[in-house]
């Protein structure tokens, strides 16, 4: 029976690099897969999933309004798809985990979301929210803090590696602007130590 899975962790975890293995896995299998990516992370360039390892992979973008059950069930129809992977989930919308969901219930095909679960606010993201709510099995992906505990938060830095406390949730980047902390170092970071 098919399942949506949700990988949640904070940034540096690996989630790309588990995404892109295991779709290697199907597709080495002579299995199809297809892998969509948030259209507004152009990091690795654009309809591109990349770790920092330098495994990539070609990908399909997604923006908010987006119908993915209706693009998926119709690249289904043309050529069976194994597995339907999601690679910065948390910028799903709450419908678009839905639409994953019957995907995955109506169309017998399993779905492996990896994301964020915080903001560096410590807020959860819309489609973290809804899939920590719904997905069949949550699975977290662990990367550790600088003093060794399992980092849980993200702050985020500037260019001078200050700690900024405010702005829009959303703000593509990597490890020039993002920190992976556990939730006590986190805190201290946050309330100014």
């Amino acid at each position: 029976m098919a399942k949506l899975y949700f990988h949640y962790a904070t940034m540096n975890a690996g989630k790309s690099t588990m995404l892109l293995q295991a779709s290697y896995n199907y597709r080495e299998r002579g299995m199809r897969t297809v892998i969509f990516i948030a259209a507004l992370d152009e990091r690795a360039g654009k309809g591109k999933v990349s770790s920092r390892i330098g495994l990539s992979s070609e990908a399909i973008p997604f923006s908010a309004g987006d119908d993915l059950f209706t693009a998926i069930a119709d690249m289904h129809a043309q050529e069976p798809i194994a597995c339907v992977f999601i690679d910065e989930a948390q910028f799903l919308s709450a419908e678009q985990v839905w639409q994953l969901a019957r995907v995955s219930d109506r169309v017998g095909i399993p779905v492996m979301a990896y994301g964020l679960r915080t903001d560096f606010q410590g807020k959860l993201f819309p489609g973290s929210h809804e899939l920590l709510a719904i997905a069949d099995e949550l699975r977290e992906v662990r990367t550790i803090c600088h003093c060794g505990r399992k980092a849980t938060m993200v702050v985020r830095v500037d260019e001078a590696g200050e700690v900024i406390r405010e702005g829009a949730q959303v703000e593509v980047g990597g490890n020039e602007k993002y920190v992976s902390l556990c939730r006590r170092h986190w805190e201290g970071k946050m309330r100014c130590d």
